[in-house]
């Protein structure tokens, strides 16, 4: 049994199979369902659980760290992803109490049908004695629900942060191995889960700003030793400022949005401006999930389809905008034969980023001189708009 720290045991899950979460987020390096075993000298408490698929695994790892009973199960949030085995759990011990807050306590008995009279609620900054050991609870809502909250374990200076500061990546490390190989990860992570409430991460890194960590340990993921890497990286990542970088995601039917996109690109390259292109009917969303997190433009390619964008482009633009990245500046590009309203929909399609719109460049047929004229002009607004903004000499 892998211990995390004297008496604490690593029990969760790995899921090394796992290539999509939330029917949604394509996860290439599958992931983990990180629950932990405190053995206090008194009491004993269970941090979160596992998802329902893999119950039998954290049942078999608590009965090899010899968890004979279970006093509190300390419940970080309600996704299923942790607390879906939460019942089986209960009916295995059912001296345990269900240890929340008001708000997640809410959750779960509306997602998990859990009996009232099973639950402990606490407030911010309360504590729990293990006897020698001792849980602080942090409450850190909207990272990515109203309510979630981490554990910090004051004698052994450990934060059990749940989602926050995590990294869908299945590996046998219980600790961070490679800082680089987690850091993408980590970062594909916070792009698609995390990016929408960076104001909200930005305040809660504040907030665990008082408090000496020496070990976090995520729900999903390895624990890291050196707490400053992802923590340094969530403040980059939430912070507000913005890179000279261009993201051109396109979808082309016959060529010719292809077109434009590889002149745009080179355009930008010519001008110093880092671009990265993303054709839409072969993407991996993390990835382009993970561009938009640091670019400060985002341009995005559609021919006309049905008047309209093509649903793939319309599809990366509603990512975009339901993932609500830092850009400053977004634009269009794309091509039509006979009559098109395809730049205006993508526009309200945006609408919720605070991001200024450049003129679009949109093209009757196979783009021409002229063409080519008006998108190495849309190159030079964005480079001007890149310097006002300060990101680029």
């Amino acid at each position: 049994m892998r211990a995390l720290a004297d008496n604490i045991f690593a029990v969760g899950a790995i899921d090394w199979d796992l290539r999509l979460f939330d029917s949604l987020i394509p996860l290439p390096d599958g992931t983990s369902y990180n629950s932990f075993l405190i053995k206090g000298s008194e009491k004993t408490a269970l941090l979160d659980t596992v998802a329902p698929r893999k119950t039998d695994d954290l049942i078999g790892h608590l009965i090899s760290a010899g968890a004979g009973s279970i006093d509190y199960i300390i419940a970080h949030h309600a996704e299923q992803d942790h607390s879906g085995s939460l019942p089986d759990i209960l009916v295995l011990y059912p001296e345990a109490k269900v240890v929340t807050n008001a708000k997640c306590k809410g959750m779960l008995i509306d997602l998990l049908d859990i009996d009232e009279d099973k639950f402990i609620v606490i407030e911010d900054r309360q504590t729990l004695s293990l006897g020698d050991k001792t849980l602080e609870f942090v409450f850190t809502p909207w990272v990515h629900w109203p309510e979630t909250m981490c554990s910090y374990l004051k004698e052994d200076k450990i934060l059990f942060s749940c989602d926050f500061l995590g990294a869908h990546l299945a590996s046998s490390d219980l600790f961070v191995s490679s800082e680089r190989d987690v850091y993408e990860p980590a970062k594909r992570y916070f792009a698609e889960i995390m990016m929408p409430y960076s104001k909200p991460i930005r305040n809660n890194l504040k907030k665990l700003s008082e408090f000496e960590i020496d070990v976090i340990a995520p729900s999903h993921g390895p624990a890291h030793k050196n707490p400053q890497f992802i923590i340094d990286a969530y403040t980059d990542w939430a912070g507000e400022e913005v890179k000279n970088e261009v993201v051109l995601p396109y979808v082309s039917m016959h060529d010719s949005t292809k077109k434009m996109a590889d002149y745009l690109a080179d355009a930008l390259i010519e001008r110093g401006v880092k671009v990265t292109v993303f054709e839409l009917s072969k993407l991996d969303l993390g990835k382009l999930a993970i561009a938009l997190v640091d670019a400060a433009t985002v341009v995005i390619g559609s021919p006309t389809f049905l008047v309209g964008p093509h649903p793939f482009a319309a599809n990366a633009a509603f990512l975009a905008n339901a993932l609500r990245p830092k850009a400053r500046f977004i634009s269009v590009i794309g091509s039509y034969g006979w009559g098109t309203k395809a730049a205006g929909h993508l526009g309200g399609i945006l609408s919720g980023l605070k991001a200024e719109l450049i003129e679009p460049v949109i093209v009757k047929g196979y783009p021409r001189g002229e063409n080519f004229k008006q998108l190495d002009e849309l190159a030079d607004r964005i480079l001007e708009k890149h310097k006002e903004a300060g990101i680029c000499e």
